[in-house]
């Protein structure tokens, strides 16, 4: 399936995912169990990790009622809803989602180690350095809410998930077009940064203050990422295209196998189903398939800032 194909149809699947992945919590048993929940049980003294994670008692009472039915449905053989558009996972010390809280950990220590890394390896006279520890950076705080997002799911926290990414994948953009087309020129670079931190600025001003729609979230996300996909492997196949007279990356494939496989990871969620074991669903699949692919990612780094300093000695 061309990757165009699966973003796009990614696209159409998380808007129709928001609109239907509720039925569990409008089914007339569910809501008869809330109600006797909420008047026998409320208010009461929750346990000590579930008040460290901001539980009230009608939010447990929603979560004793979701894995009430659901453990008869699974016992049944019959169908496992989504509440309030998640799945019914088994919480762990008051944290919500623990599979994908452990990928997202998994995935900010992959960009802690590398920040290391490069700090010390990467020479300072080569100009990208920068670039790639701010890339890095952004990474943490992008896994670090994803983190928190995942333990404990408010509207808060889905923002600081949701605006935390969108800065990631648009500073990926950023970042391949300075290092694709050697922009060294202080007055162009910082023409790029005010027209990136602008786009940035007016994304989250009509999320946060006119709409949060999720649609258009999506789709912003699908064609920043598509831009960067394209300006990636365009450049990874003209390595192999080019002949060999010295400058060919004979590297480059990690890039194809990063990025595209990052976007065919997204798929994922195309098959989305109930969790197994109440732990592991798509979604957090996918997030530890990226595990692996952001490793590759700064192996390419490494590998081609040696290429690129050779480059700039024979320029000098």
């Amino acid at each position: 399936m061309r990757i165009s194909t699966i973003l796009t149809s990614l696209l159409f699947v998380n808007i129709a995912g928001f609109c239907t992945a509720s039925r569990g919590n409008v089914e007339p048993e569910f809501v008869a169990c809330l109600d006797q929940c909420t008047i026998t049980s409320c208010p009461s003294r929750l346990p000590f990790t579930l008040r460290l994670m901001q539980w009230d008692c009608p939010e447990n009472c929603r979560y004793t009622c979701m894995q009430q039915i659901t453990a008869r449905a699974l016992q049944d053989g019959t169908a496992v809803y989504q509440y309030y558009g998640k799945w019914p996972f088994t919480r762990l010390w008051g944290i919500q989602e623990p599979a994908s809280v452990l990928a997202s950990i998994g995935n900010g220590l992959v960009h802690y180690h590398y920040y290391q890394i490069l700090r010390r390896e990467i020479p300072n006279v080569y100009y990208m350095k920068p670039f790639m520890l701010v890339f890095s950076l952004i990474g943490m705080n992008a896994w670090v809410w994803s983190t928190v997002f995942h333990a404990r799911d408010t509207p808060l926290t889905e923002k600081l998930d949701y605006f935390s990414a969108g800065l990631f994948i648009l500073y990926s953009l950023y970042y391949a077009v300075i290092r694709l087309f050697h922009i060294k020129n202080r007055a162009v670079i910082r023409l790029l940064t005010v027209t990136i931190a602008g786009l940035f600025l007016a994304h989250v001003s009509y999320l946060s203050f006119y709409k949060f729609d999720y649609g258009y979230n999506m789709l912003a996300s699908v064609i920043v990422g598509s831009l960067q996909l394209v300006a990636w492997v365009g450049w990874a196949v003209w390595q192999y295209l080019q002949r060999d007279n010295g400058t060919r990356k004979r590297y480059a494939y990690l890039v194809i196998v990063s990025v595209v496989g990052t976007a065919a990871a997204m798929s994922l969620e195309l098959f989305d189903f109930a969790p197994w074991w109440q732990v592991f669903d798509a979604h957090s699949l996918w997030h530890f398939s990226t595990i692996p692919l952001m490793v590759l990612w700064y192996r390419f780094i490494l590998l081609d800032t040696p290429t690129e300093l050779r480059a700039m000695g024979k320029h000098a």
